[in-house]
């Protein structure tokens, strides 16, 4: 894995194409405004029912590419063994002091997949433990990024805010339809993945919900833990009435 440059945002998933699922969009319009933008997969997608790690690699770099990141990597953490250990955070916190994000995006703590909410936890730790200036790594001295959020779209939960992606939504379903070996119709796990035909309406319904909350289009939704800071009561966007 190249070493990551300094980054904006760095997104941090459990496996290759759910940061494609969750915050796409949100990746696209902060490269569109200038930031520098990075994933982390943790597994390499070894043990998935469709698709070899090669295969995975693959179209995880042709999504990022259409995401407009600026650096995407993969540890090699086992494949539905994400485990919150401390070999694991250091592992996380080499790539976070080498790129120094201000924002880190996490996945939802609570979720279907044991690797999903893991990966919130073991990110979070590995940002505190990245902080700790006696711990030492050849990558570089200590950081914590300022922001951590939690993407949200598979979760029932209210989001603490959304992102309008409503300019971007289509390179986010085409960075999804990257991954071939995952959605392309095919007999092998046919029971588990929604049919080819039925992607794009079930992401662009998602996406269609979380934006009429916030009055536009297409957003995607996020969870912070801390309170919202607002210093001008005249700028606080979407209307009440």
């Amino acid at each position: 894995m190249k070493t990551p440059p300094q980054l904006d945002v760095l997104a941090i998933a459990a496996h290759r194409d759910d940061v494609e699922q969750t915050c796409g969009g949100t990746l696209l319009r902060m490269a569109a405004q200038g930031a520098r933008t990075g994933i982390l997969d943790l597994t390499q997608g070894e043990a998935g029912t469709r698709g070899t790690a090669a295969e995975r690699e693959a179209e995880a770099n042709e999504a990022a590419g259409i995401l407009r990141a600026s650096w995407r990597g993969a540890l090699d953490i086992p494949d539905g063994r994400v485990e919150n250990t401390y070999e694991n955070k250091l592992k996380i916190a080499a790539v976070l002091r080498a790129a120094r994000p201000r924002v880190v995006i996490l996945p939802y703590w609570q979720g279907r997949h044991p690797d999903h909410y893991t990966t919130a936890t073991l990110g979070y730790e590995a940002c505190f433990v990245s902080g700790l200036a006696k711990v030492e790594m050849p990558e570089g001295g200590p950081h914590r990024p300022f922001k951590i959020m939690y993407a949200s779209l598979y979760a029932d939960v209210r989001p603490s805010f959304v992102v309008d992606i409503s300019e971007h939504i289509e390179e986010r379903h085409r960075a999804l339809l990257a991954y071939k070996s995952q959605y392309g119709n095919q007999a092998k796990g046919a029971g588990l993945f929604v049919p080819e035909e039925e992607i794009r309406e079930r992401t662009f319904a998602m996406a269609r919900h979380y934006g009429l909350l916030a009055g536009v289009r297409y957003a995607e939704p996020f969870v912070q833990k801390e309170i919202g800071l607002v210093g001008d009561l005249l700028q606080v966007p979407v209307q009440s009435i």
